[in-house]
């Protein structure tokens, strides 16, 4: 029998699911990590290439180990990589990447997907380049309302992922967004999935806590 908790999540589940195909958005529902994995896995066609950008949420449930032990894809993991130029190479094939990997910092109720970027890489993957985008995105990301969602992003997502990297933004000094313009904001790029006319975009939802 379901818990409380599981009844719950797969309810909202059903409900994001629906709205996120009125977006023309691709969507399927994971109660567990695990589960999550082989689900991202399946999506992804062998001879594909395939990277992700900074996520969180990627690394700790074992997505990159995942694809590298399939030995049938081109894996462009940037975390194996230690010269500088190296990096900016695997940023830049992204754009050209048959698949692209994301998390979200936060996900609407009615479906809008939000991201803060410092770089902006990762946005503009999301919007433009790669043939296919799948985000694995945990239900505690979910915010009623896109304000919300870009509140969560804003006040909960960048000042933990501040003190990740140890950016000396105000945020990182005390947990409060200041709505800064600091040298060093992570908060450069503010990036809003409202649609995917082209079908580009598929969303993995998990049933667990996930990412920041």
């Amino acid at each position: 029998m379901n818990t409380p908790t599981e009844l719950r999540n797969q309810r909202l589940a059903e409900r994001l699911i629906k709205q996120l195909q009125r977006r023309h958005i691709t969507a399927y529902y994971c109660p567990t990590a695990a589960e999550a994995v082989q689900q991202v896995s399946s999506l992804i066609a062998d001879g594909s290439s395939v990277t992700w950008g900074g996520s969180m949420t990627i690394r700790d449930i074992g997505i990159p180990q995942a694809l590298r032990d399939r030995g049938t894809l081109e894996v462009l993991d940037r975390d194996l990589v230690t010269d500088r130029n190296e990096v900016v190479h695997i940023y830049e094939r992204a754009f050209t990447a048959d698949v692209y990997l994301s998390s979200a910092n936060a996900i609407s109720e009615d479906g809008v997907i939000v991201n803060i970027d410092g770089n902006g890489n990762r946005v503009a993957a999301i919007t433009w380049g790669p043939k296919q985008v799948i985000f694995i995105i945990g239900l505690n990301k979910v915010a009623q309302t896109v304000e919300a969602a870009l509140q969560r992003a804003r006040s909960t997502a960048a000042p933990v992922n501040a003190a990740r990297f140890d950016i000396q933004t105000p945020c990182q000094l005390d947990g409060v967004c200041h709505n800064c313009n600091s040298p060093e904001s992570i908060c450069n790029h503010v990036h809003f999935l409202r649609n995917s006319p082209r079908g580009r975009h598929t969303v993995v939802l998990v049933g667990e806590s996930l990412g920041y």
